[in-house]
């Protein structure tokens, strides 16, 4: 049964065989990315290499509200498509609307690295005839073509998202993941941090304490203390975060005896990532705000409890540093984390200390923070 034609169930081997790019000129591609803010912004590599492939292509690409922002400035987007899974969009009506609309854009490929079943489902009904996806989706048998889900180490999500294109025949440059932020972003920070009378030429911290699953965050505590240290030494300490994450940043705050600002859910994905740009480091769990320093250049220090580098979502940039227990057989206890440690110890974050996470910051410092809180 030919693929281009209508959908077919790929058998073995069968769905791996190579497509042509010559061959396989698509008019408008959609690329399906509807997971958390981090995913998002490791898939970016993924239109931006979709684009130099196909150049002649028009590539939409399809995100949940959280996560649009970071996309609708890419240089290389023809046309953003929100789908408010949890909100506006939940349910088989909000799904089966997406899917009408989806289908008038007539798309000719698909591209799917997120690995749920309603992504691949999408895919599916709309009728897009070549829908290329993972082996780990869980909706497998409703693409056309796999690529395995490699889990080898070393390799990153972003290498991963690119690796769908490898059925083109053609082995793709490694692009880093890169948001691109507009005036009215500058000017936003500017203006966040003007009111604050924070200037240019002030040595800025960022600390990201927050995460959707409450086992990647590392003691708010410890978070307190870093933050006191980082002002005693005469550096200035920005909160980031989501809107979820604005209490938990008051709290480390007050901990602190209010040694820093809570930028937490007063700013946008963009203007965040305008912000760490403007930071000498970040400091952050295994969260979104790692990829975004990483999308703008700022030097990370990454603390990991639950995850682990291998699975990859670690930190790319040279100077980077990664601080995490080893040697512990509980660890990983799961891909993204939980509510609760399974065990009830929590020893992958609690056995984290603040002078470990401070000489990994004098690394990428290049110096060495006040000992005095």
């Amino acid at each position: 049964m030919n693929a281009t034609k209508q959908p077919y169930w790929p058998l073995p081997g069968e769905a791996e065989s190579p497509l042509e790019s010559g061959k396989l000129q698509p008019k408008k591609i959609l690329i399906i990315q509807t997971a958390f803010l981090g995913d998002v912004v490791l898939t970016l590599p993924l239109l931006s290499a979709a684009a130099r492939l196909f150049p002649s292509a028009k590539i939409d690409f399809l995100a949940i509200p959280a996560a649009a922002n970071v996309v609708q400035t890419h240089p290389d987007l023809h046309s953003l498509v929100v789908y408010d899974k949890r909100g506006s969009d939940r349910g088989i009506s909000g799904l089966f609307s997406l899917i009408k609309k989806l289908r008038k854009c007539r798309y000719g490929l698909a591209l799917v690295p997120h690995r749920s079943f309603r992504s691949a489902f999408l895919a599916f009904a709309a009728g897009i005839p070549v829908r290329v996806g993972f082996s780990a989706s869980a909706g497998r048998r409703l693409l056309t073509h796999i690529v395995p889900y490699e889990r080898k180490k070393s390799l990153h999500e972003a290498e991963r998202n690119l690796g769908l294109l490898s059925l083109f025949g053609e082995k793709m440059p490694s692009l880093p993941p890169r948001v691109f932020v507009d005036e009215n972003d500058r000017v936003t920070v500017d203006n966040f941090l003007r009111v604050r009378k924070i200037f240019r030429t002030d040595p800025l911290i960022a600390l990201a304490p927050g995460s959707v699953w409450a086992t990647k965050r590392w003691l708010p505590e410890r978070y307190a203390e870093l933050a006191s240290r980082f002002t005693s030494d005469g550096k200035t300490v920005i909160l980031i975060g989501g809107k979820d994450d604005r209490e938990l940043c008051d709290k480390i705050l007050l901990m602190s005896k209010k040694a820093g600002h809570n930028a937490a859910g007063m700013l946008t994905p963009r203007e965040s990532a305008e912000l760490i740009r403007r930071c000498r480091l970040l400091v952050t769990n295994d969260s979104a705000p790692l990829h975004l320093a990483n999308a703008v250049k700022t030097p990370v220090v990454a603390i990991f409890g639950p995850t682990v580098s291998d699975f990859g979502f670690f930190p790319r940039g040279v100077e980077d540093r990664l601080v995490e227990i080893n040697g512990l057989t509980c660890r990983p206890c799961g891909i993204h984390g939980g509510t609760k440690c399974p065990i009830g110890t929590f020893e992958c974050m609690k056995n984290i200390s603040v002078p470990q996470v401070m000489k990994a910051i004098g690394e990428v410092l290049g110096e060495e923070i006040s000992c005095q809180s």
